[in-house]
């Protein structure tokens, strides 16, 4: 296991040592989402009874915080690794595509806490923030987080430069993730919207999240865990099969 503790530690202090860019940066801006829907739309918008809209966006905005920071992490160091050209380095190693694939995803998920976290922690101390079921909170993040990880480490392998990166964020992660709930519930929606939303597999990781914060759901969180936990193992095989092949990433 050396070598995919190797990998993981270059991979923690690739984004730790420019932390103000990768950690404070999305900190500060998802707190200004916060403030500016917050007092916009706190008095106007009540998604469930009992429950002001703060309550219902602040566990939305930490895990879009999670969910873009994990994509980021391991998109950003897979392109960067491969225009540099130091990709070769890790491929050379002795590493078995599990490694390589897991220590990438442990770094996002790390990344993808440490943003969350943070938002967490500034947030209490302005907000009261309620948590009725811990451990549904920690499935999601975990595996919500693998989720975009993998993704993260698809786009990085596809990409052969930041355009095109910047593309597949911009027009598939950015949407899917703004249209997944979580600064509106679906059940707000019509009917053909609400069908959409549901083939959105980021809506199942923001509802079963939330579920963890408010103990309130638009689905259940069984069904939505099974989701986001089937996406994952889809996702993942499709990873290792690009990685086995060396599509894009071996010349």
């Amino acid at each position: 296991m050396t070598g995919f503790f190797t990998l993981f530690y270059k991979e923690l202090l690739r984004f730790w040592k420019v932390s103000f860019q990768t950690i404070l940066a999305p900190i500060v801006s998802t707190l200004l989402y916060l403030l500016i829907f917050s007092h916009i739309l706190e008095s106007r918008v009540e998604v469930y009874p009992g429950i002001s809209y703060t309550q219902f966006l602040i566990p939305g905005l930490i895990i879009m915080a999670i969910l873009q920071n994990a994509f980021a992490n391991s998109s950003s160091s897979l392109i960067q690794s491969k225009i540099s050209g130091n990709i070769i380095f890790v491929l050379l190693s002795p590493l078995s595509y599990f490694e390589f694939l897991g220590a990438y995803l442990l770094a996002s998920v790390i990344r993808g806490l440490l943003v969350g976290l943070g938002v967490f922690i500034m947030v209490l101390q302005f907000y009261e923030v309620p948590t009725q079921f811990p451990l549904w909170i920690v499935l999601f993040v975990l595996f919500g987080s693998m989720l975009l990880g993998t993704l993260g480490i698809i786009a990085g392998i596809c990409s052969d430069k930041f355009d095109q990166l910047a593309a597949f964020q911009n027009f598939f992660i950015l949407p899917f993730t703004f249209l997944s709930g979580v600064f509106y519930s679906v059940i707000s929606l019509t009917p053909a919207w609400q069908k959409l939303s549901y083939m959105n597999p980021f809506f199942y990781i923001v509802d079963g999240f939330r579920y963890g914060f408010l103990g309130i759901s638009d689905v259940s969180p069984y069904i939505s865990l099974a989701a986001v936990i089937a996406c994952f193992f889809i996702i993942s095989l499709l990873t290792l099969s690009m990685l086995k092949t060396g599509y894009k990433i071996r010349y």
